[in-house]
């Protein structure tokens, strides 16, 4: 296991104040509870040596590069959710890139989509990933960059289950059933660190 870590990356996904801040528009109710675990999983990966990949969303406050079904919250006046240098754009309290740690800023729902994670990990040497945080709805987001993943091939694709959130516990526990189904491993936090010290 420990040779596997340096070829690991635990990426982190939205987990920004725009997405789980009280009085958001865009807020996800559950994503408030994985804060700890999430914490947790990027101190015992920065511990053991595992790359921490950050995947944030910065828009543009006029909201030119959203989807086109979240346009409506962007320009003059609007809330601009995750905009570029707002407020909610930063990561939750608790949270913090460090030296050594990278970020991706992505516009989608996949962390691969359109940014340049896939080829950073591949130079890297980085063939297994784990994925933790949540999206503005999960499972879009941890469900986009798991599905990419799988699609790229590498060798190890991982969830940690109680590391990552959804509108409700039956819409989490479906994906998180869905995944594993496609060969993803769906371990607690506690299950992955037993793993991990194996």
């Amino acid at each position: 296991m420990a040779d596997s870590r340096k070829h690991t990356a635990l990426i982190v996904i939205n987990m920004q104040k725009a997405f789980l801040d009280e009085d958001t528009p865009m807020r996800l109710e559950a994503g408030k509870a994985i804060i700890p675990s999430v914490t947790k999983a990027v101190e015992v990966a920065r511990e053991l040596g595992i790359l921490v990949v950050w995947v944030v969303r910065e828009h543009d406050p006029m909201g030119r590069d959203v989807e086109i079904f979240r346009r409506h919250l962007y320009g003059p006046g609007k809330t601009n959710p995750a905009s570029k240098g707002s407020v909610g754009a930063e990561l939750v309290d608790g949270l913090v890139i460090k030296e050594g740690d990278y970020k991706v800023v992505k516009t989608r729902f996949s962390a691969f989509f359109a940014t340049n994670l896939h080829s950073f990990l591949h130079s890297n040497n980085i063939n297994n990933v784990v994925v933790t945080g949540t999206g503005v709805q999960m499972p879009n987001c941890v469900r986009q960059t798991v599905f990419d993943a799988l699609s790229l091939d590498y060798h190890s694709v991982t969830v940690i289950a109680d590391a990552t959130a959804a509108a409700t516990p039956d819409i989490h526990l479906a994906n998180i059933v869905d995944m594993k189904n496609v060969g993803v491993a769906t371990p607690t936090l506690e299950e992955w660190c037993k793993l991990l010290l194996c």
